[in-house]
Formats: C-alpha cells, sequence, structure tokens
C-alpha cells in the first residue's frame, strides 16, 4: 500500500503543545494550567521508533519525571519561554517554505504516506478502478466521497488559502494526525499480532496518498452528476486553485449511512447498539479513543449472511449476534486517540460554533454535553463521551427511524437510554442487560 512505519518523522509532543500556545494566545491567558500538566504527561517515546504500543504499554512518566501537581504556576514570560523551545521541536528538516504549507508536518505526511511528493488525483483513482467509472457518493464540510471500484476514496484539501465551503482549509497537522489515527484504528483488525484488543467494525484505510493539482475531468464529471441529482451544498472543485494539496483516504466500502438505511425491526435496531458498544470499548481499551462525533451520518450499514461478529476485548474473545447487519464507524476528525506515543486530538473550543446547534437538536446538544463532560479539556481522556453518543443513537432509534417494532421495545430503549446515565466509558455500558442475549463466549 505504500505507507511506511519505519524511520518516519512524525511530529509528537509538538503537536499538542503548539494547540495548548494557540489556546493560550486565543484566550489571552497563560496562568495556572491543568491542560499543560495533561500534555506533559503524554507518553514520550524515543524519536527513532515509531512502533506503536497501547497507553498499558506506554510510559506515564513526565519529562521532569514530577507529578502534575508539582508543576509551578507559569507567567507570561513562561509562555514565550515555551513558544521558543517549541519552536525548536522539530523532528525534521524544516525548510522556509512548501507552497505556503508548514514544512516539516508537509513533509512528515508526505513520508507517512510513504511519498516523496505529491501525485496527481488521478494517478490515485486509476489504482482502483477505470476512471470514467468513478462516482461521487457523499459530501461534508470538509471533504468529497467517490466510489473507485470497491472502494470509497476521500478527498479533502489542505493548506491553502482558499476557504472551502466557507471554511479555513485543514493545516498539514491536523491531516497528519487524521491519518495517523485512521493507520492505528486499522491495528484493531488483528493483523498485526495485535489480539489483546480487536475488532473490525472501524472502517478500514486502505491507502493515504496526498495529492496536488486540479480536480481531473473524471471527477469534475461525478462532482456534477451529484450535483445535479442532489444539489450539492459544496463549492465547486474548480474553484480551487492549480496547486491546491489534498490527502485522499481509501477506504473499504462500509455500505450506507444510518440516515438514509431502512432497518427492517427491533432485532437489527439491537445489533446497530451492540456492534458499536463494543467497538468502542475495544478501541477504548486498545487507546483511550473517543469519537466525539459519532452521529447518524458517521454510521454506515450493511448486510452480509453471517450470523456473528468477532471481537477481542482485553484477551476475551466475545461473539455478537447480527441478524446479518454490519456496522463501520467511519470519520475521526473530532477524535481523540493515545497511540502510545502520541495523544491525537482536535482542541473543538477553538471551534465555539460547534456548541451553538438549536436547541433540542439531539446531535448538537451532544457537543454540548461533551463540553460539560470534559470542560473544555479536550487533550484529556473522557471515556463518557462515547457514552454520550450512545445516548444519542438511542434517540436516533426512537425519534428518527422507522421499524418494526412494539411499544415493549420502545420501553426498553428508553430504558437503556436512563441506564446509560450510570456507565463512564463504553467498556461499562457493555455489561448492560439489554446486550445480554446478544453476546456469547463461542461462535454460534
Amino acid at each position: 500500500m505504500g505507507v511506511q512505519f519505519d524511520n518516519v518523522a512524525i511530529p509528537h509532543l509538538s503537536i499538542v503543545l503548539e494547540k495548548w500556545l494557540i489556546s493560550k494566545k486565543l484566550h489571552h491567558s497563560c496562568g495556572p494550567s491543568g491542560s499543560l500538566s495533561k500534555i506533559l504527561e503524554t507518553p514520550a517515546m524515543p524519536m527513532e521508533s515509531t512502533s506503536l504500543k497501547t497507553p498499558k504499554e506506554a510510559s506515564l512518566q513526565t519529562h521532569s519525571g514530577k507529578s502534575s501537581g508539582e508543576f509551578r504556576t507559569m507567567s507570561e514570560e513562561g509562555c514565550e519561554d515555551i513558544e521558543v523551545a517549541f519552536g525548536k521541536l522539530s523532528l525534521i528538516s524544516r525548510p522556509a517554505s512548501l507552497d505556503g504549507h508548514h514544512g516539516d508536518h508537509f513533509l512528515a505526511l508526505l513520508r507517512y504516506c510513504g511519498q516523496s511528493a505529491p501525485s496527481a488525483l488521478l494517478d490515485v483513482f486509476s489504482k482502483y478502478c477505470d476512471p470514467k467509472s468513478i462516482v461521487k457518493v457523499g459530501e461534508g464540510t470538509y471533504g468529497e466521497a467517490f466510489l473507485a471500484g470497491r472502494t470509497v476514496c476521500k478527498i479533502v484539501p489542505f493548506g491553502g488559502d482558499l476557504r472551502v465551503n466557507g471554511e479555513v482549509q485543514k493545516r498539514s497537522e491536523e491531516l497528519l494526525e487524521e491519518v495517523v489515527l485512521s493507520r492505528t484504528l486499522n491495528r484493531l483488525r488483528g493483523r498485526e499480532d495485535h489480539v489483546y484488543n480487536a475488532c473490525t467494525t472501524f472502517i478500514e484505510t486502505i491507502d493515504l496518498m496526498v495529492c496536488q493539482g486540479p480536480y481531473n475531468d473524471a471527477l469534475t464529471r461525478a462532482w456534477e452528476d451529484w450535483d445535479a441529482k442532489h444539489g450539492s451544498e459544496n463549492d465547486h472543485p474548480k474553484e480551487f486553485p492549480e496547486k491546491q494539496c489534498y490527502v485522499v483516504f481509501v477506504q473499504e466500502h462500509g455500505g450506507q449511512d444510518l440516515e438514509s438505511f431502512v432497518l427492517l425491526n427491533f432485532d437489527e435496531a439491537r445489533s446497530l447498539l451492540v456492534q458499536v458498544t463494543v467497538a468502542l470499548a475495544v478501541a477504548e481499551a486498545a487507546y483511550e479513543f473517543e469519537h466525539r462525533d459519532l452521529h447518524w451520518g458517521n454510521i454506515l450499514l450493511s448486510r452480509k449472511d453471517s450470523a456473528i461478529l468477532q471481537f477481542t476485548l482485553e484477551g476475551s474473545e466475545i461473539f455478537v449476534r447480527t441478524f446479518g447487519l454490519f456496522i463501520s464507524i467511519i470519520d475521526f476528525t473530532l477524535s481523540r486517540i493515545n497511540t502510545g506515543e502520541d495523544i491525537l486530538f482536535l482542541d473543538l473550543s477553538l471551534d465555539p460554533e460547534l456548541f451553538d446547534g438549536p436547541k433540542g437538536d439531539k446531535q448538537s446538544e451532544t457537543y454540548r454535553k461533551m463540553k460539560e463532560v470534559t470542560e473544555e479539556c479536550w487533550e484529556g481522556s473522557f471515556p463518557r463521551t462515547n457514552v454520550l453518543w450512545l445516548q444519542y443513537l438511542v434517540d436516533i432509534l426512537l425519534l428518527k427511524k422507522s421499524y418494526d417494532r412494539t411499544s415493549k421495545d420502545e420501553r426498553d430503549l428508553r430504558s437503556l437510554k436512563k441506564r446509560l446515565n450510570n456507565y463512564g466509558s463504553a467498556k461499562e455500558a457493555t455489561s448492560d442487560l439489554f446486550f445480554k442475549d446478544l453476546f456469547g463466549t463461542h461462535a454460534i
């Protein structure tokens, strides 16, 4: 797949420290900071090693060997000292400029994708399909999704000055975090002797490529066909400059999103909930993972013949009844993960509009509940956020989805939502009696 894990120069502490500095500048304060203490407790691994370890295997020592309570209050001068030190943290040579990108992160992104220079979009798509067969299948604020053979290619522009769909483009370091996170979740698929925690519910990332240049004719045609049928809310790709850069995520085709998928019955609804819950529990145990944006557009569903699905949670095999329904979790833009070398996260305090959605809207309310749980310490580990999204999904199944169910089924869902208030993580939620008859200790 062209992706190398050895000798890859990936910024570690510099990423989260930079975010801390940005946050402090925006709030014009550098007083006592619990956030900084947590950042300094990020597991520190040797720079020459990039092998991923679980949080349990990683050292949780601070760089000074002191506990967070021993850090002294920092003055404005301390902020400046840290900023100077941060400027010296580059892990690879930093060119003066690179098409407007922050050079070290851009080069690290290229190297992580196994490239020495960006490719053309057409070159990537040609690996997976006849370009004439490309079909657009979805869109989001930060990207477009196209069907390419048996894969789905998500194109995300980054690093440019042009606003995309009204939003500032992502920076190289933000895309670097997302590609590292996607690859880390790939390890849960059990192909690299990672058998202590394993599942296949998170969408598989097959390939990652940095590209540069305009949309080719086939992609433009596919985009315009979608626009004619659905009315795109995104800007036409012709608006991009000639040297626009993108990251292309080549992923398995996970099916149809929950918003548009037609559930048949209550068993399928139960299977959806148990698969999402156990998958989140596995990722929590392996990497302190929190999705933080698990709305109904980020859950894909498909039907297969198999009646069971296997998970491994902290060394124990779990077999879940699927009723023929299979779930794929996608889009890790807002996610938080501890790879054992880095804590990767998005500082949502820098996007206050995320929390300004309409009152009563279940998705908007979930963002606001996350803000309360984390107290805006977004780099911290708060697995309770996963439970908030499970409650959101219960609401969706009760209020937004139609399928064959009884009044008792609805009571069971409402009772589950209420009991979820007692759980601090998805792992705890797996013990709920709602899931009891969906689990087995061996294959059916």
